[in-house]
Parts: structure tokens; C-alpha cells; sequence
């Protein structure tokens, strides 16, 4: 299966993202933040990466960026609960710079499982 790299401040939401897709028999790594992230990816390439937008150190938008930079083919699932920039909105915007799929939380497991699926199965 897959590598994938789950990257959210939030524990609880990473546990219950690795447990979905280990249930799947991907290999998942997790980061809390995106300095974390691109340090992780650097040694560790991913296949596909699920990033949160709303961060406290680095912002999804950014780490998208960074990761386009590092490999322009990656998959990216880009999360948010919600929140704009004047009259945009961060999924959005996550989408202009790259994101492959975007979920807006609070999501089902399913969703989660389906959109990898679909990020996975595009380059098939």
C-alpha cells in the first residue's frame, strides 16, 4: 500500500487519521507541525501527504508550497475546520496552490478513506 503523512496539531484527530488508514495497510507517519513535516518527508517520502491549514507554527498553504517544491507529483488531502482570508476560504486557496483534494472538517472516517483511495488510484 501506501505512505502517508498525516500532518495536524491536533492528537486526537492524527490518532483516529493513522488508525482509518493503518486499518487500510498504509504505512502512515505523523507530524504536529509543518517543520516537523518537511523534516519527516525529507527522509521519508510520502506518496500522499493529509495536511491541516489552520496551524500555529506553519500553515498548510505554506507546507503545500513546500512540498510542490520538493516533489511537484505529490498527493496532497488538505483539511480544515473552517475560517477565510477576507472573502476566500483556506480549501480554497488550498486548492490553488496544489492541494489534489480538499475535506472540510468535521469529516467521517470514510471520507477520509475515500478521498485517499481517490488520490491513490489517480496515478494508477
Amino acid at each position: 500500500m501506501a505512505c502517508i503523512l498525516i500532518i495536524d496539531d491536533e492528537d486526537d484527530l492524527r490518532r483516529i487519521m493513522r488508525n482509518a488508514l493503518e486499518k487500510q495497510g498504509h504505512d502512515v507517519f505523523e507530524a504536529c507541525n509543518g517543520a516537523i513535516a518537511l523534516d519527516l518527508f525529507e527522509h521519508h517520502p510520502a506518496d500522499l501527504v493529509v495536511t491541516d491549514i489552520m496551524m500555529p507554527e506553519s500553515d498548510g498553504i505554506e507546507i503545500i508550497i513546500a512540498l510542490r517544491r520538493k516533489d511537484p507529483d505529490i498527493r496532497i488531502i488538505a483539511i480544515s475546520g473552517g475560517g477565510r482570508i477576507g472573502d476566500t476560504d483556506y480549501l480554497t486557496m488550498a486548492e490553488k496552490f496544489g492541494a489534489t483534494q480538499v475535506l472540510a472538517k468535521p469529516f467521517r472516517r470514510q471520507q477520509l478513506v475515500d478521498a485517499v483511495g481517490d488520490c491513490l488510484a489517480a496515478d494508477a
